[in-house]
């Protein structure tokens, strides 16, 4: 099963790609979507569909994992996300992809066993869980990488139920 995660943005979008296979996962693309913030919004929201759409045509996953919205201080900012999140479930929808969706906390939960936990303890648990040899960069990959594995480990519950 390929299990990808997104933590949506509209300057950025982190992506991660996982393989879930007998209750391991191994890494398989991590990346970031961007857009210029000199470009108009519905010009920025269909480059990053596209973008995603080449990334699910690349790596054919099956499941997508994208981040829930929290509040921001800032609405205009809460309203971009927003937007960039409904055309990144869309996009997965449309591929066939079921979609999934986690607060932070259930991300942080699922992957450091601490819902209050701070970035570089969850870096470092997506490191060691992965078996990789650094932290991944930048912190959006990184992001997407556990929102994935937080789907992988929901499912593998979900299994027992």
């Amino acid at each position: 099963m390929i299990i990808m995660g997104i933590d949506p943005g509209t300057a950025i979008t982190g992506y991660g790609v996982l393989e879930n296979q007998s209750g391991k996962q191994n890494l398989v693309a991590y990346g970031t979507i961007m857009t210029p913030s000199d470009v108009e919004m519905p010009a920025r929201l269909c480059h990053i569909h596209k973008q995603l759409k080449q990334v699910i045509d690349d790596f054919h996953p099956e499941e997508m994992a994208i981040e829930q919205l929290f509040f921001h201080r800032n609405n205009k900012t809460v309203i971009t996300v927003a937007q960039s999140r409904g055309v990144l479930i869309m996009t997965a929808a449309a591929a066939g992809l079921t979609v999934a969706e986690y607060t932070p906390l259930q991300v942080k939960q699922a992957v450091v066993g601490y819902g209050k936990a701070d970035k570089k303890q969850v870096q470092f648990m997506v490191q060691n869980i992965l078996r990789l040899d650094g932290v991944l960069k930048p912190d959006d990959a990184a992001d997407a990488v556990a929102i994935a594995l937080c789907h992988a480990q929901s499912r593998r519950i979900n299994a027992y139920r």
